[in-house]
C-alpha cells in the first residue's frame, strides 16, 4: 500500500489539485503535505502509511485519501483491498468521484462548485467552493458531512433566514430519509443517523416527522468575512450513475453578487488587511 501510495502522489500534477506549481519542487507530483490537507489527514500518519508503519486505516481515510489522489473507481477498490478493507458493495453509497467530474469541477475557476453524494457527504470541492465556505480539508473525514455541519457544529457562513429554518432542515433530513431508503444496507449512513441523534434533539424532532424528499433552495445567502453578505443562485445538478448531486453557485451578470464572486476569485482564502 506504501508503494502504491507513492506512485499515485508522484503522478498527480498539481495545478490538477488547485495547487501551484511552485519552482522548488525536487520531486514529479505532490509533496506529503499536500495529499495530508487533501485528505484531512496529519503529515505524520501519511508518512507511516507510504512507509508500512502505520495501522489499519478506516474506510473514511482511505475514501479520502482516493479522493485526494484522483483514484479511479478501480484504482480505489485496490487501494481498499492493500490496506485490508472490504470495498464498496453493491447496495452501498457510493463516494467514489468519477475523474471526468473532477475535470468538470475544474473548469469553474469562477464559480464555487461542491460534490455531495447521497449521504450528503462532502466528497469534493474546488479552490472557489474553500474561498466561499472555508477550508473543508481542515475537518476529519467524518465531518464532512453536510448534515453533520448543520446540525452538530453549525450553518458556517451560510446564513439561514428564521423564517426559512424549518424548511431547509426538513429539507436535509429528508433528503437522508430518501437515502436510507434507496440503501438501506448502507452503514455509514446508519453510523451518520446515529451519531446525529446523540449529538443533536433537533435531528431527533426532525427525523421522528418522517419527511421525504431532499430540497436544494435556488439562492442562498452568505456571510463572508472579508467581503459581507451575498446572495448566490444554487443550482443542483445529479450526477446519475454514482447518485451524486454537484452544487454550483453563480450570481446574475453584472450584480453586486456577481461582483463579489469576481473578487472572491482574486482574494482566494487570503485575509484582506493581512499581512505579508
Amino acid at each position: 500500500m506504501g508503494a502504491a501510495l507513492r506512485g499515485w502522489r508522484a503522478r498527480i500534477v498539481p495545478v490538477e489539485v488547485g495547487l501551484p506549481a511552485g519552482t522548488r519542487r525536487r520531486t514529479p507530483g505532490l509533496r506529503r503535505e499536500e495529499v495530508a490537507q487533501l485528505a484531512g489527514v496529519s503529515v505524520d500518519y501519511l508518512t507511516r502509511l507510504e512507509q508500512a508503519r502505520g495501522s489499519h486505516p478506516s474506510g473514511a481515510v482511505l475514501a479520502a485519501l482516493a479522493r485526494a489522489l484522483r483514484l479511479s473507481p478501480a484504482e480505489r477498490d485496490h487501494l481498499f483491498v492493500l490496506a485490508g478493507a472490504t470495498p464498496s458493495a453493491p447496495g452501498q453509497i457510493s463516494d467514489v468521484v468519477r475523474p471526468s467530474v473532477l475535470r468538470l469541477m475544474d473548469r469553474f475557476v469562477d464559480l464555487p462548485a461542491l460534490l455531495l453524494n447521497a449521504r450528503l457527504d462532502i466528497l469534493a470541492w474546488n479552490p472557489m467552493a474553500t474561498a466561499l465556505h472555508g477550508d473543508f480539508s481542515e475537518f476529519p473525514p467524518a465531518e464532512r458531512n453536510i448534515a453533520w455541519r448543520r446540525f452538530a457544529v453549525g450553518p458556517g457562513r451560510l446564513l439561514i433566514p428564521a423564517d426559512r429554518r424549518e424548511h431547509l432542515d426538513l429539507g436535509l433530513v429528508g433528503g437522508l430519509r430518501d437515502a436510507a431508503a434507496r440503501y438501506p444496507e448502507d452503514t455509514e449512513l446508519r453510523r451518520l443517523v446515529r451519531r446525529l441523534r446523540a449529538a443533536s434533539p433537533e435531528f431527533v424532532a426532525l427525523w421522528a416527522r418522517r419527511p421525504v424528499g431532499g430540497r436544494h433552495e435556488d439562492r442562498k445567502r452568505f456571510n463572508h468575512p472579508e467581503l459581507g453578505e451575498l446572495e448566490l443562485d444554487c443550482d443542483a445538478l445529479h450526477v446519475a450513475e454514482e447518485d451524486q448531486t454537484l452544487i454550483v453557485y453563480s450570481a446574475t451578470e453584472g450584480s453586486r453578487d456577481a461582483e463579489a464572486l469576481a473578487l472572491l476569485r482574486v482574494l482566494g482564502t487570503q485575509r484582506l488587511g493581512a499581512s505579508h
